[in-house]
């Protein structure tokens, strides 16, 4: 047999070695996950003409949306 207490040095030592993995694991994880959400480069501005109406979708007649309206507005 062992000296006594050390069955439970060695469960605590596995205990702090899997919660070590499991923090490490799970930051990986999260800084991969972070990266994936950025959108891809190059990153360029975009022109715009202001006096260019937007493109926007017709809006919904009545018998097609039933109680729908449509909420676009027109700033000029």
């Amino acid at each position: 047999m062992g000296r006594p207490g050390e069955r439970r040095r060695r469960v605590w030592r596995l205990v702090v070695i899997v919660w070590l993995l499991a923090v490490a694991v799970a930051g990986g994880l999260t800084l991969w996950m972070q990266d994936s959400t950025e959108p891809r480069g190059p990153y360029v501005w975009e022109e715009t003409n202001p006096d260019e109406p937007p493109d926007l979708p017709p809006c919904p007649t009545p018998e097609e949306a039933g109680a729908a309206a449509c909420a676009y507005a027109d700033l000029h």
